[in-house]
C-alpha cells in the first residue's frame, strides 16, 4: 500500500486462524477519518496454505508478515525476526491441538491413577461406537504408561438411601473429613509417597516428561493429588496436570480423560507458541498483547492457553463470528451456525447466549471442560461418493488434500466437489488455475464426467424408471448430502425442544455458500445470513472475541434459602479471583470492561442431567436476583418437557465465568441496515450491466439459465434474483430458484420466496414453489437415500426424547431402550442403533397387537406390552405402541422399549437368577391401553404393575413404581414426538409417497441380504451351513442353515434338534431368535444400510415348539434375552463362518434393598441398582478382538466409578481387564474385564452370567477365550461357623432380616476376620454382609486362526 507514513505505531490488530488446509488471516488498523471511513479503521484479508516449508515455517507468522508489508508498504524479510512496531495485538485459533489428538501425535505422557484403575480409560463407559461392526475399533488411550497408586478415598453415607444420605452415619466422627464439595469421605489408604516416588522415577528415567494425575474422588478431595504433584515436579516433570485443579467435576472418567488430555496436548502447545514467540523480535510479549481462542469461545493470553481448552479452537472462532454479526438482542430470532469445510461440517446453534456442553467426545477421548454445543457430521466438498446396495451414499470417507476430488487432476475419486462442479455450480472458467503438475491448470471437469459415467450403469440398474443422466445421478448425491448435513442440525433443534424453521441460517466456510439455500429448504427455514467474510469467519471471529478466565469448584448442596447463603458467598469468592485474573491482564473493572457471571450447575436428586443455569438478570433490592431454582424449573421444562415435583434439587458445581472486553473490528447489525436499505431489482438492463457470464446449471428438473455476478461490483440494497451465482475472491453462493439475495455492507441475506414482491413473475412463482412429484410406482435410488436419513432422523430424535424425559438410571443413563417406526403393517422401516435384542423383536410386538386390538383402536389411543409371546423380549423390556391415525385409518405405527428398573417378581431389580416360572419376573401385560383417547390410565397400568404381581406367592408388586409410571409417560411422550415428526414428513412429500417409501426402503434391505446370501451360497458350493453350541446348563442350540439354490438369495434357519425348554429362565421367546438373526445378518453387510424388516424377508425361520427358544406362555425368560440372544448370535457366526465368539454373555449384576416397615410402622421405601459388565469380542479374519467392550446384542452404557459410589454403599476397589482372558490365534480375542465390589451394607446381590462352564470358541484354529467366574469373597470371624456348613447357611439366609443394616463384622477387629473365596457359578443370589466382596471376571473372546 505504501503507506507508511499514515501507519501509526502499535495500531495493527491481526486475527488469524490456522486451519488443517489453510490459514485464514484478517487485519484491522487505524487510519484517520474521513467522509467514506468515518470509524477510522480498515480491513485487509488474505489466505494462505497452512503448510508450506518449501516457503515459510509458520503460515500465522507468514501471514503477519505479508499483512505488515501489504498495510505498511515496508518490506519484512521472511529470514529475520519480524519486527513488531507496528502491532497492537494478535489473536488466533489454531489446530494444532486437535490435529495432535485426532493423529495421535502428542506429547509422550503417563498417567496417575487410583490402584485397580489402570484400565479405566481403555474400558471408558463399555460402549463399543458401531453396534453393527464386528471388528471393534476404538481410538487408543493416549499416555504411554500408567502408574497405579496404592491410595484409597471414598464417600461416607449413600444419595439412594432413602432415610437420607447421611443417616445412621456420625458426622462427628473424628476420622471423618469434609471435602471441598461438602461431601463426607473417608481415607481408607494414605498413598506411600516413597513407593510414588520410586515409581515415578521410572517413568521419568524412560524419557517421559509430562505426566497427569487423577485419583478417585479428587473433585472433592484433592490432598493426595497435590502430594503426588510435588514429587513430581521435585523428581523434574516439566509438565504436571491435577485433575482435581483442571476440572474438579464428579465423574473420574471423562477427568482422568481431560487431565491426559491436558498432559498430553499442552507441551504441544507450549512449543508451537515458544516457535511462533521466535519468529518477532524480542518485544513482542512487551508491545502487542496476544490471545488464543479456547473452546469455549473466549480467548485465553498467550501464557495461559492449554492443550484441554484448544481443542475446538477454531471452530469455536467461526460460532463467535456468526453469533456476533448474525443475531439481533431487538428481535431475537435464534440462529443456526453451518460451517461447511472440505472434510466435514459443523453446526451450532445462537440465542443470545453460547450454549456450552461440559462432558463431550473428541477422537475417542472423553473431554471435561467447557465448550461451544458444536455437532459435527462427515459431510463437506471434498467427501466421496458412492451408490452402494441401490443408496447413494455420501462420506464418511473423504479425498482429503491429497488427492483430493476427482477434478483436482491428481486422480482422486467422486466427491461433493465433483458433483457441484458437474451441474455447473463450480465455473472452471472463474476457479484459480491452481491444478495439474505445474499448478497452472484448471479444475477438471471430464474427469469428473467420466467417473460418473463409469458410475451411471450401477445406478440405472437400481432405478425403477430406467434411464438416468449424469446430472440426475449428480444432483442425487448433493440431495442426500444436504440431508446429511441437517441431521445434526434437527438434533440441535428439535430434540431440544426448538422448531427448526423459527431459525436463521448463518452459513460459511469454504463450501457452505453452494448448499446453503438446499440446506434451509429441507428445514423449512427462509433467511439465510452469508457473511462477506464467511470463508474467513473463524478469524473475524477472533475480532469480536472477549477474553475470558474461568473458576469453578464441586459442591453437593441441597438448594433451599439456608444453602442460599454458603452458594452465594462461595460465588462471590470465585468472582473475585476472576476478576483478579483480569486486571492483571489489563482490563479494568472501574471502566467497565470486567464482567461476571455465576452459574450453578443443578440437577434433580436422584438423576444424572445436570443443567448448567446462569443466574437470573431480574434485579431485586438493587442485586441480581439468586431465584436459581426457578431459573432451573424453567430450563428443565424447556429441555425435557415436563418438571419433577416434591423433588429435592442439588448444586453439583459453582462456576463464574468473567469476560474482559476490548476493542476489536466494528461490526453494525445488520437488521438496522436492512431497515433503512433500498432495494434495487437486478433485472433487465442492470442484469446485463453486472452479469460476468451466463451458464447453465442444472437444479430440480432440469438445467437453467444462471447469471453469474462478482460480488464486488454490487453495491449495498442490490435485489439478486435466483438462480444466480455470486462470486467473491474465496467463495461461491448460489442462489436457488426462488430465492433472492440482498447484498447488504455486511452480509449477503438470502430470503426464500420473497424475490416476486419485486418481479411481476405469476405463473413462474407458482412453478419455483411447487416441488416436483415423486413417484410411487418405482423406486428412485435419490428418494430412498433421502427417505432412509429422515426416517433415522425420526427415530433417532425419538430416542433422545425418551432419554430426556425419563427419570430411571436405565434408560437415562445405560441408555437401554431403543425406538423404532412401523409401516401400516407393522414391518420396521427403521430403528434408530440403540439396543440390538430390540430390533427384530419390536415389530413382533406392534403385529400381536394389531392383531389383538383389530377394530377397537382410535386415535389418542396409546398401547402397553410386555408379555414373551406378544412379541416381548423378557419383562423388564415394556414396549409403548403408538398407532398414528389419519380419520379412521392407521398409516404407520411407532414404538419405544425400554428397560425398566424393576417390574416386581421374586426379587430386586427383576433378574432373578433362579427363576422358574413367568410370574416370578414381575408384571406380564399381553395388551393394555396405557393411553385411551389422549387419557393416561393410571388406575389400570397400578393394577398390572403392582396388584397383579404380588399376588403370586413370594412375589411383590412393581418397586418403584414412581419411577417406572414416569419412564412410561417419557415413552409416551417419545412417540409422541415421533408422531409429529412424521406428520411433518407427510405434509412435506403426501402420505402416498411416505408410504410407498416405508416399503421400498424395506425392499432395498431384502435385496442387500440376498445378495450377501447370494455370495455365501456361491463361497459354500450350495453347502448347508451348521454350527452348535451349548449353554451351561447343557441345552443346545442347533442350527442349519439352507441357502437355496434357485438364485434369488433366500435361506432357511432351521433350530431342529434344539433343546426342550428348561425349567429355568434362559429360554427364549422367538422373537429373540428374529432380533439375533437379523443383527447377524446386518453384521455380515460391510456397509451403512438400514435396519429393518426387510432384512427378514428372504429368510425362513424354523424354530420348534417347546424348544428353549420357542417356550410356553408361562415360561421364565428373563435370562433368555439377556444370555440366549448373545448365544444365538455366536452360532449364527459360526455357521457363517464369520468370527470367533465374543463373550457370550451380558453379565448381568443386580444388589438393593426392598422396603420394609421400621420398628414405628412407617414404611420406608427400598432401592435397587443393575448393571451389565463388559467383556471381550471375538477376533476375526483381518482384526483382533476388542477388550473390556460390549458384544453383540447389548451396548449399554456403565455408571461411572464415582457416580456408582456416591448413590450407593459400596466401594468399587477395580474395574479392569482381565489380562490375558482373550483366546491366542493368529487374531487374537479380546480380554474380559475384572470388577471387585466391597458392599458396606449387608443387602442382596444376583449374578445372572453365561460362559462360566463352556469357553467362547475360537475359530479357524484359534484357541478359546477364558471362561467367567463369579466370587463372593466373603468375610467371616476366624472362630466363627465353616460357611459352608448347613448352620452357617441358614444364619445367612436370616440375614434377608436385616437388610441394609450395619452388622457386626463392620465393627469387628480385622485381625479376627478373613477372607474366603466361594464360586458362585453363573447364576445365584446371596445375601451379602458388609465388608463382603462380589467379584466379577467376565469371558474374554475367541481368537482367530492358528498364530
Amino acid at each position: 500500500m505504501g503507506q507508511d507514513n499514515k501507519i501509526r505505531e502499535n495500531s495493527i490488530d491481526c486475527f488469524i486462524d490456522r486451519g488443517g488446509t489453510f490459514t485464514d488471516c484478517i487485519a484491522s488498523y487505524d487510519v484517520p477519518p474521513s467522509k467514506e471511513n468515518p470509524s477510522g479503521q480498515k480491513i485487509v484479508t488474505l489466505k494462505l496454505l497452512s503448510e508450506d516449508p518449501a516457503h515459510y515455517p509458520d503460515a500465522p507468522q507468514e501471514g503477519i508478515r505479508q499483512i505488515l508489508e501489504l498495510v505498511t508498504g515496508e518490506t519484512f524479510p521472511r529470514d529475520k525476526p519480524l519486527d513488531t512496531r507496528y502491532l497492537r495485538s494478535i489473536r488466533m485459533g489454531t489446530t494444532v491441538a486437535t490435529n495432535a489428538l485426532l493423529e495421535r501425535k502428542g506429547t509422550p505422557c503417563a498417567l496417575v491413577i487410583t490402584k485397580g484403575f489402570k484400565d479405566l480409560l481403555k474400558i471408558g463407559n463399555q460402549a463399543r461406537p458401531k453396534i453393527f461392526d464386528l471388528s471393534i475399533s476404538r481410538p487408543d488411550v493416549i499416555y504411554t504408561k500408567v502408574v497405579e497408586v496404592d491410595e484409597r478415598v471414598t464417600l461416607v453415607g449413600y444419595a439412594n438411601n432413602p432415610q437420607g444420605t447421611y443417616s445412621g452415619v456420625d458426622l462427628n466422627d473424628p476420622t471423618l473429613i469434609k471435602g471441598v464439595s461438602g461431601e463426607y469421605l473417608r481415607v481408607l489408604q494414605p498413598p506411600n509417597l516413597d513407593a510414588i516416588k520410586k515409581d515415578l522415577q521410572e517413568v521419568h528415567d524412560s524419557g517421559i516428561r509430562s505426566v497427569a494425575i487423577c485419583l478417585i474422588h479428587s473433585y472433592t478431595f484433592p490432598d493426595h493429588e497435590k502430594k503426588i504433584a510435588d514429587i513430581a515436579r521435585e523428581i523434574g516433570f516439566t509438565h504436571i496436570t491435577q485433575s482435581s485443579q483442571l476440572m474438579p467435576m464428579i465423574k473420574v472418567v471423562p477427568r482422568a480423560h481431560s487431565a491426559t488430555a491436558d498432559a498430553y496436548l499442552t507441551p504441544c502447545i507450549r512449543r508451537y507458541i515458544d516457535g511462533f514467540v521466535s519468529g518477532f523480535d524480542e518485544y513482542l510479549k512487551e508491545r502487542v498483547r496476544v490471545d488464543f481462542m479456547q473452546s469455549d469461545g473466549g480467548l485465553a493470553p498467550m501464557d495461559g492457553f492449554s492443550g484441554l481448552r484448544a481443542i475446538l479452537s477454531g471452530p469455536a472462532a467461526g460460532v463467535v463470528g456468526y453469533a456476533m454479526t448474525s443475531y439481533s438482542n431487538d428481535i431475537k430470532v435464534p440462529v443456526i451456525g453451518f460451517d461447511m469445510g472440505g472434510t466435514s461440517t459443523d453446526v451450532s446453534r445462537f440465542d443470545g447466549r453460547f450454549d456450552h456442553v461440559y462432558e463431550t467426545s473428541i477422537a475417542g477421548v472423553a473431554i471435561q471442560a467447557p465448550q461451544l454445543d458444536i455437532n459435527t457430521v462427515a459431510a463437506g466438498g471434498g467427501s466421496r461418493l458412492f451408490f452402494r446396495n441401490g443408496l447413494y451414499v455420501v462420506g464418511p470417507e473423504s479425498a482429503g488434500a491429497h488427492p483430493g476430488p476427482a477434478c483436482y487432476r491428481k486422480g482422486g475419486p467422486l466427491t461433493v466437489t465433483d458433483a457441484n462442479l458437474l451441474l455447473g455450480r463450480l465455473q472452471p472458467d472463474l476457479f484459480p488455475a491452481i491444478f495439474g503438475p505445474n499448478e497452472d491448470q484448471k479444475l477438471d471437469y471430464q474427469a469428473t464426467r467420466s467417473l460418473f459415467e463409469e458410475m451411471l450403469p450401477n445406478i440405472v440398474e437400481h432405478t425403477g424408471s430406467g434411464q438416468i443422466s449424469v446430472e440426475q445421478a449428480a444432483f442425487g448425491f448433493l440431495k442426500v448430502a444436504n440431508e446429511a448435513m441437517c441431521r445434526p442440525i434437527r438434533a440441535l433443534t428439535e430434540a431440544k425442544g426448538h422448531d427448526a424453521s423459527h431459525h436463521i441460517l448463518a452459513c460459511f466456510g469454504g463450501a457452505g455458500g453452494q448448499h446453503a439455500c438446499s440446506v434451509a429448504a429441507n428445514l423449512g427455514i427462509k433467511k439465510v445470513f452469508v457473511h462477506r467474510f464467511a470463508s474467513v469467519l473463524s478469524a473475524y471471529g477472533l475480532s469480536l472475541a472477549e477474553v475470558v478466565h474461568e473458576e469453578q469448584i464441586p459442591s453437593s448442596a441441597i438448594y433451599s434459602e439456608h444453602a442460599i447463603t454458603d452458594l452465594r458467598s462461595r460465588a462471590e469468592s470465585l468472582k473475585e479471583k476472576c476478576e483478579q485474573a483480569l486486571s492483571g491482564q489489563g482490563f479494568s473493572k472501574e471502566k467497565g470492561h470486567i464482567a461476571t457471571e455465576i452459574f450453578l450447575n443443578m440437577r434433580y436428586k436422584g438423576t444424572d442431567t445436570a443443567l448448567m443455569i446462569p443466574q437470573p438478570p431480574d434485579i431485586v433490592d438493587g442485586q441480581r436476583s439468586w431465584s436459581f431454582l426457578e431459573a432451573f424449573e424453567d430450563a428443565y421444562q424447556q429441555e425435557f418437557g415436563f418438571k419433577l415435583t416434591n423433588r429435592d434439587v442439588i448444586v453439583d458445581d459453582i462456576r463464574v465465568r468473567g469476560a474482559g472486553s476490548s476493542s476489536g473490528v466494528s461490526t453494525e447489525t445488520v437488521y438496522d441496515e436492512m431497515k433503512v436499505l433500498e432495494r434495487v431489482p437486478v433485472t433487465g438492463i442492470l442484469s446485463d450491466q453486472l452479469s460476468i457470464k451466463q451458464v447453465d446449471v442444472y437444479f430440480e428438473g432440469g438445467h437453467q439459465k444462471t447469471n453469474i455476478y462478482s460480488l464486488g461490483n454490487m453495491a449495498p440494497g442490490h435485489v439478486i434474483p435466483g438462480p444466480a451465482i455470486l462470486l467473491d475472491n474465496n467463495s461461491t453462493i448460489l442462489i436457488e430458484p426462488g430465492w433472492e439475495g440482498l447484498v447488504t455492507k455486511s452480509q449477503i441475506v438470502l430470503n426464500f420466496g420473497e424475490w416476486a414482491n419485486y418481479l411481476d413473475t405469476g405463473k413462474e412463482k407458482a412453478q419455483m414453489w411447487s416441488k416436483p412429484k415423486i413417484r410411487t410406482d418405482v423406486i428412485d435410488p435419490i428418494q430412498l437415500s433421502v427417505f432412509g436419513h429422515r426416517f433415522m432422523s425420526i427415530a433417532e430424535q425419538m430416542g433422545r426424547t425418551l432419554q430426556k424425559t425419563s427419570i430411571s438410571t436405565n434408560i437415562k443413563e445405560r441408555l437401554d431402550f431403543s425406538c423404532a417406526l412401523f409401516s401400516p403393517d407393522g414391518g420396521l422401516v427403521a430403528n434408530a442403533p440403540h439396543i440390538p435384542v430390540h430390533l427384530g423383536s419390536m415389530s413382533h410386538a406392534v403385529r400381536f397387537q394389531m392383531a389383538l386390538w383389530e377394530g377397537k383402536l382410535k386415535d389418542g389411543d396409546v398401547l402397553v406390552t410386555n408379555h414373551p409371546q406378544a412379541g416381548g423380549s423378557h419383562l423388564p423390556d415394556i414396549t409403548v405402541i403408538t398407532p398414528v391415525f389419519d380419520g379412521g385409518n392407521i398409516l404407520f405405527f411407532v414404538a419405544s422399549r425400554g428397560h425398566h428398573a424393576d417390574i416386581g417378581g421374586i426379587s430386586p431389580g427383576s433378574m432373578p437368577p433362579h427363576s422358574k416360572e413367568l410370574f416370578q419376573e414381575g408384571a406380564s401385560i399381553v395388551g393394555l391401553k396405557l393411553v385411551e383417547s389422549g387419557q393416561f390410565q393410571e388406575k389400570s397400568i397400578l393394577k398390572a404393575l403392582v396388584d397383579d404381581p404380588a399376588k403370586y406367592p413370594g412375589c411383590s408388586g412393581t418397586r418403584c413404581i414412581k419411577d417406572v409410571i414416569s419412564d412410561l409417560k417419557a415413552q409416551v411422550a417419545a412417540n409422541h414426538h415421533g408422531i409429529n415428526l412424521l406428520r411433518q414428513l407427510v405434509n412435506e412429500y403426501g402420505l402416498d409417497v411416505v408410504q410407498a417409501y416405508m416399503v421400498f426402503i424395506q425392499k432395498n434391505a431384502e435385496d442387500a441380504v440376498r445378495e450377501l446370501l447370494k455370495a455365501k451360497f456361491k463361497e459354500v458350493d450350495g453347502k448347508p451351513l451348521h454350527a452348535n453350541d451349548n449353554m451351561d446348563d447343557g441345552s443346545a442350540i442347533n442350527l442349519k442353515v439352507t441357502l437355496d439354490n434357485n438364485g434369488d438369495g433366500s435361506a432357511t434357519f432351521d433350530f431342529t434338534g434344539t433343546s426342550p425348554q428348561v425349567y429355568a429362565n434362559t429360554n427364549a421367546p422367538p422373537s429373540v431368535t428374529y432380533s439375533a438373526i437379523i443383527y447377524s445378518l446386518r453384521c455380515m453387510i460391510n456397509s451403512d444400510l438400514p435396519l429393518n424388516q426387510g432384512c427378514l424377508a428372504p429368510v425362513k425361520v424354523i424354530i420348534p415348539e417347546r424348544s428353549f427358544l420357542n417356550p410356553s406362555s408361562v415360561a421364565a425368560v428373563v435370562g433368555g434375552n439377556v444370555l440366549t440372544s448373545q448365544r444365538l448370535v455366536d452360532v449364527i457366526l459360526k455357521a457363517f463362518g464369520a468370527c470367533a465368539a465374543s463373550q457370550g454373555c451380558m453379565n448381568n449384576l443386580t444388589f438393593g434393598i426392598p422396603a420394609m416397615v421400621n420398628e414405628k410402622g412407617k414404611r420406608i421405601d427400598g432401592w435397587g441398582y443393575y448393571e451389565t459388565i463388559a467383556g471381550g469380542s471375538g477376533a476375526g479374519p483381518a482384526w483382533d478382538g476388542q477388550s473390556g467392550v460390549h458384544t453383540h446384542m447389548t451396548n449399554t452404557r456403565i455408571t461411572d466409578p464415582e457416580i456408582f459410589e456416591r448413590r450407593y454403599p459400596v466401594i468399587l476397589h477395580q474395574f479392569g481387564l482381565r489380562e490375558g482372558s482373550g483366546g491366542n490365534g493368529l487374531h487374537r480375542g479380546g480380554d474380559g474385564c475384572i470388577r471387585d465390589i466391597e458392599f458396606l451394607l449387608p443387602m442382596e446381590v444376583s449374578l445372572l452370567c453365561e460362559r462360566r462352564v463352556f469357553s467362547p470358541y475360537g475359530l479357524n484354529g484359534g484357541e478359546n477365550g477364558q471362561k467367567g467366574l463369579n466370587v463372593w469373597r466373603r468375610l467371616i470371624p476366624k472362630h466363627k461357623l465353616n460357611p459352608l456348613s448347613p448352620t452357617a447357611a441358614a444364619a445367612t439366609a436370616a440375614q434377608k432380616t436385616d437388610y441394609g443394616k450395619e452388622d457386626v463384622s463392620n465393627g469387628s477387629n480385622k485381625d479376627e476376620l478373613s477372607f474366603q473365596d466361594l464360586s458362585l457359578g453363573g447364576k445365584n443370589t446371596v445375601w451379602v454382609r458388609s465388608g463382603d466382596h462380589i467379584i466379577i471376571n467376565s469371558p474374554g473372546g475367541g481368537g482367530w486362526g492358528k498364530k
